[in-house]
């Protein structure tokens, strides 16, 4: 690894929101797979990587979940109560890192529903942001992209400039502090932490990640989650 000791280097994950898409009761980053909630893999995941310091988990107000975990106790980790956007609690712990982390530490913001990351792939990116803005996981799209106003048709996008934006999304702690702060105050829609960072003019480095980095968004990719992390162990064996 070349990153930069001199650099702490942090990850927040928010995990404030409800997955309504997932047509369960129980919010999707704690619905199991073999037994073991999704975030609980992620955090996993995230505290397996020796240069990350601390962890700030962003949870719902009425979550009953959290406390539940082992990992609540975890002493890299910690919790604030995040917003009603993603946006909104990344900005939350943040604001919670000024006590710990230097304006220019890096800060990797990573999706509570993305179980399957690997390792080596946010080592990857620690490594390639270095003397940069920052940059985040993506991965090329693969199929025809189609165009559609009203449930029909309008155009076939040319997707040889197109990447699906993944996580870890990886800026330093105070340029991102005030990357959404500044579209919050805008009223900037803003769906992960590079848009925010767009605004500015930030020039983001993409790290090709690997496409079974799955965000669990809707019933079937449990399912998926479940075949990848298991074969995933069976790699690590």
């Amino acid at each position: 690894m070349h990153y930069d000791a001199s650099s702490a280097c942090w990850a927040i994950v928010p995990a404030a929101g409800s997955g309504s898409r997932m047509a369960s009761q129980t919010p999707k980053q704690y619905l199991p797979i073999d037994g073991k909630p999704v975030l609980v893999y992620t955090l996993e995941r995230l505290l397996a990587v020796p240069a990350i310091k601390g962890i700030v988990v962003a949870i719902g107000r009425e979550d009953t979940y959290w406390r539940e975990l082992e990992l609540a106790h975890h002493a890299k980790v910690q919790t604030v109560i995040g917003g009603a956007e993603r946006a909104d609690s990344v900005l939350q712990a943040l604001q919670a890192l000024q006590l710990f982390a230097g304006p220019d530490d890096w800060v990797l913001v990573h999706d509570a529903a993305r179980p399957c990351v690997q390792v080596a792939d946010i080592e990857r990116l620690l490594d390639k942001v270095q003397g940069s803005d920052g940059g985040l996981l993506a991965t090329p799209v693969n199929d025809t992209i189609k165009q559609v106003t009203a449930g029909r048709v309008m155009a076939t996008v040319d997707r040889r400039q197109l990447w699906a934006a993944q996580t870890p999304q990886c800026y330093r702690r105070q340029a991102l502090e005030a990357a959404l702060s500044s579209a919050a105050r805008q009223g900037l829609a803003v769906t992960d932490e590079t848009s925010a960072m767009e605004y500015t003019g930030a020039s983001a480095v993409v790290v090709e990640g690997r496409a079974d980095n799955l965000k669990i968004t809707r019933p079937e990719d449990l399912w998926l989650a479940q075949a990848i992390l298991r074969h995933q162990a069976e790699e690590a064996l």
